[in-house]
C-alpha cells in the first residue's frame, strides 16, 4: 500500500531536513524510521539501507546506546549523551534525544540528533597529549635548572674555598714573616760585623722574596674569584711611572745595567684609570726584565697611540737585552706557575705567577699583552690600555712616607675598645708628635666629634655598643662628615673590606701596626706635605728572651721608654686575668657571646707581648667555636691552655716590670 503524503508529513519532513547535524527518528522498539540527508551524507549509508535497522547496532557500545534511549523515554529528553559510532566517518558524537507524539499524545518514538564532535575530540586528545609533553618538558627543564644551579653553586663554593684557602695560607705565612723582616731591619740598623751584616741581608732578601710570592698568590686568588676591582681615579701618569721606576734604581746599578725611559710628551698630563694596577703590571714586567738581564739595558717606552675628546689609548713596552725566550715557550709563559724552562726557577728564582697576573690585569681592563723575543738578544713585552681624559687638578699621594718629627698639628681620634691596643696607638701617635684622643666605642667617638674637631679617625671594627661599621655609617649619613676614616683590623683576609668601603671608610691598616704604614696613611689622607728624612730606630737595650714572652716588639714600639713599657706591662697584668675568668665563666654558662668577646679582647696582647702566634690562633679557634656554638670539649681544652700560658706570661711580665722599675 502506498503511503499517503499529508501536509503534516511534509511539515515533519521539512523539520527533519532543517537540521544540519545527522538526525534520526527511532521507534519505541529501537528501529530507525527516518533520517535526514545529513545522516546519509556523513554516514555514507543509503536511506533505504538504514530504515528499519536497529539504531543501537551502529555504536561501539550498544548497551550504552540503549541506556541513553531508555533515559529519553524516562525523562522525556537526554542532552549531550556521549557515544562512539563504529565503522563510519563519524567517530565521536553527542547524543541529544527527545520523545515525539502524535496529535492524540501517543508516543511514536524519539528524535535523535547526533552532533559530530570528532574533531573536537582529536583536539582534546592532542591538547592533552601536548599538555603531558609540556609538563614532562617542564619537569625536565626544572630538573636541568636545578642541576645547573647546583653545579653553579658547587663551582662557586669551590672558588670560594680555593680563595679562602689561599688567603688563609698567605695570612698564616705573612704573620711570622712580618716579624722576621721587621726585626731583621731593626738589627741591620745596629752595629754589626761584616759577616753578621751579610747574613742578615740574605735573610732580608729571602724574606722580601717570600712576601712578594704571598702577594702574588693573593692577587691570583682575587682574579680567579672575580674580586679584582679597578679604580677610576685621575692621576699624572708621567710622575706616577717615574716614581715607580725609581724603586729599581739601586738594583739596576748593582747589576751594572742602564735604565732608559722614553715617555711621549703628547700623552695628556692627567688621565683617569687605576694607577695601582698599572704600577703592578709595569713593576712585574720591569722586575722580570731585571731578573733575566745580566748586561746591557732595560728600556721602558710609553707612547700615545690615539686620542679623541674623551679617551686616550696608551701603549706601554718593556724592552730588555736579556736571555730571551724560546719561540716554542712563548705561548706558555702567561700561564699560572709557568716559566720558560724547568731550569729558570732554579737559576733565577720565582714561581711564574707574575706574568699570569700581568696578563689577567691587562685583559680585565680590555687590553692585550704581546711578547717578542730572540734567544740571547732580549725580549719586548707590550700592551695598550684606554684611559679617560681629565682636566681636573690632581695631587700625587706618596706611597710610603718617611717619618718626620716636624710634621705635627694633626688631630687624631682613635676608636678602640681594647686597653692594650689603646696604649699602643697612644705610644705610636705620641712618637709621631700628633695630638690624639681615645674613644672605647663608636658611640663615645661620635660624642667627642660633637665637641672637638679632628683631622682623621682610626676606627676599630669590632667594639661594644656601636661597632666601627655602624659608627662610620652614622658619621657619613647622619653627621654628613667627610673626615678621613681608616679601619683598624687584625686580619685583612677575613674582614669585609667591601663593607668598609660601602659604609664610607677611606682605607684600612692591618694589626699589628707597622708605624711607617700608619704614618704614611695618616699624613697622606690629611694631605700634609712631608719632608723625606730617614727615621733612625733606636733600641737602647736588648731584653733577654724569656720562655713564653719576647719584649722585642714592645721595646721597639716604646723606643725603650721605661715609663711606657711599665705602663703597657701593667695594663696587660690588669686586663688579662679578668679576661681569662670571663672566658671560663662564658664556657661554663654556655654564654657564647661573652666567650667570644673575651677571646677577641685577649688576642692583640699576644703579638704585643711577644707570645707565640700559636696561642693567638687558639684564641681565634675559640671565637670560631663560640660563633658556631659547638665543640665545647675542644673549647675547654683551648681555654685551659690559654689560662696556663697567660698565667706564665703574667709571672714573667711581673719580673720584667720589677726589673725595669728597679733600674730607673
Amino acid at each position: 500500500m502506498e503511503s499517503v503524503i499529508t501536509p503534516e508529513t511534509r511539515y515533519a519532513r521539512s523539520l527533519i531536513e532543517a537540521s544540519l547535524d545527522p538526525l534520526f527518528t527511532i521507534s519505541p522498539a529501537g528501529k530507525i524510521t527516518d533520517m535526514n540527508n545529513a545522516s546519509v551524507n556523513i554516514t555514507g549509508i543509503k536511506r533505504e539501507e538504514l530504515i528499519g535497522t536497529d539504531f543501537f547496532d551502529y555504536f561501539t557500545e550498544p548497551d550504552k546506546a540503549r541506556e541513553g534511549y531508555k533515559q529519553v523515554f524516562a525523562k522525556g529528553f537526554v542532552a549531550d549523551y556521549p557515544l562512539t559510532i563504529k565503522d563510519h566517518k563519524l567517530t565521536d558524537v553527542l547524543f541529544n534525544g527527545s520523545v515525539y507524539k502524535d496529535a492524540q499524545g501517543n508516543v511514536l518514538g524519539i528524535v535523535v540528533v547526533a552532533r559530530d564532535i570528532t574533531q573536537q575530540k582529536i583536539y582534546e586528545r592532542e591538547l592533552k597529549s601536548a599538555k603531558v609533553v609540556a609538563e614532562l618538558a617542564t619537569e625536565v627543564a626544572e630538573e636541568a635548572k636545578l642541576k645547573a644551579e647546583n653545579a653553579t653553586r658547587i663551582a662557586e663554593d669551590a672558588v670560594k674555598a680555593k680563595q679562602q684557602f689561599l688567603s688563609n695560607m698567605s695570612h698564616e705565612i705573612r704573620t711570622p714573616m712580618n716579624a722576621i723582616i721587621g726585626f731583621t731591619k731593626v738589627l741591620l740598623k745596629t752595629e754589626l760585623t761584616a759577616k753578621q751584616n751579610e747574613y742578615l741581608t740574605a735573610i732580608k732578601i729571602s724574606g722580601d722574596a717570600l712576601i712578594v710570592l704571598i702577594n702574588d698568590i693573593l692577587d691570583l686568588a682575587k682574579v680567579d674569584a672575580g674580586k679584582m676591582t679597578f679604580e677610576q681615579v685621575p692621576f699624572k701618569m708621567a710622575s706616577s711611572i717615574s716614581a715607580m721606576l725609581h724603586l729599581f734604581e739601586t738594583k739596576i746599578q748593582e747589576r751594572n745595567l742602564e735604565l732608559v725611559k722614553l715617555y711621549d710628551s703628547k700623552i695628556p698630563e692627567v688621565l683617569v684609570g687605576d694607577p695601582v694596577r698599572l704600577h703592578q703590571i709595569i713593576l712585574n714586567l720591569v722586575s722580570n726584565a731585571v731578573k733575566f738581564t745580566t748586561s746591557g739595558k732595560i728600556e721602558v717606552r710609553v707612547n700615545l697611540i690615539n686620542e679623541d675628546e674623551e679617551m686616550a689609548t696608551v701603549e706601554f713596552a718593556v724592552i730588555d737585552t736579556g736571555i730571551g725566550i724560546p719561540e716554542n715557550k712563548i705561548k706558555n709563559i702567561f700561564e699560572n706557575f709557568q716559566q720558560a724552562s724547568s731550569g729558570t726557577s732554579r737559576l733565577y728564582g720565582g714561581t711564574g705567577l707574575g706574568l699570569a697576573i700581568v696578563k689577567q690585569l691587562v685583559e680585565s681592563q680590555g687590553g692585550t699583552i704581546k711578547v717578542k723575543s730572540d734567544i740571547g738578544k732580549g725580549s719586548t713585552f707590550s700592551f695598550a690600555l684606554r684611559f679617560h681624559k681629565n682636566t681636573g687638578k690632581v695631587e700625587l699621594e706618596p706611597e710610603l712616607l718617611e717619618l718626620d718629627r716636624e710634621t705635627k698639628n694633626i688631630k687624631i681620634l682613635v676608636v678602640e675598645d681594647i686597653p692594650l691596643n689603646q696604649l699602643l696607638m697612644k705610644t705610636l701617635l705620641d712618637d709621631f708628635g700628633f695630638d690624639r684622643d681615645i674613644a672605647p666605642n663608636g658611640k663615645i667617638a661620635i660624642e667627642k666629634m660633637q665637641s672637638k674637631t679632628y683631622d682623621i679617625i682610626l676606627m676599630d671594627l669590632q667594639m661594644p655598643e656601636m661597632n666601627g661599621f655602624e659608627a662610620t655609617e652614622y658619621i657619613r649619613n647622619t653627621m654628613h662628615s667627610k673626615i678621613p676614616i681608616i679601619a683598624l683590623t687584625a686580619d685583612v683576609t677575613t674582614v669585609d673590606l667591601a663593607k668598609c668601603k660601602a659604609v664610607g671608610m677611606n682605607d684600612y691598616i692591618a694589626k699589628p701596626i707597622d708605624e711607617r704604614v700608619l704614618y704614611s696613611k695618616i699624613v697622606g689622607l690629611v694631605k700634609k706635605a712631608p719632608p723625606r728624612t730617614d727615621i733612625k730606630e733606636v733600641i737602647d737595650n736588648q731584653v733577654k728572651k724569656l720562655k713564653c714572652i719576647d719584649l722585642a716588639y714592645l721595646i721597639h714600639c716604646t723606643k725603650s721608654n721605661p715609663k711606657l713599657m711599665m705602663e703597657m706591662i701593667s695594663t696587660y697584668l690588669e686586663q688579662t686575668p679578668p679576661l681569662i675568668v670571663a672566658m671560663k665563666q662564658g664556657l661554663d654558662n654556655k654564654d657564647w657571646d661573652s666567650l667570644y668577646a673575651a677571646a677577641h679582647k685577649i688576642i692583640p696582647s699576644f703579638s704585643i707581648m711577644g707570645i707565640s702566634t700559636d696561642f693567638e690562633n687558639m684564641a681565634k679557634k675559640i671565637q670560631e667555636f663560640a660563633s658556631a656554638q659547638n665543640q665545647a670539649d675542644v673549647i675547654s681544652e683551648l681555654v685551659l691552655e690559654l689560662e696556663r700560658i697567660c698565667n706564665q706570661a703574667c709571672i714573667e711580665l711581673t719580673e720584667e716590670f720589677n726589673t725595669i722599675k728597679n733600674a730607673k
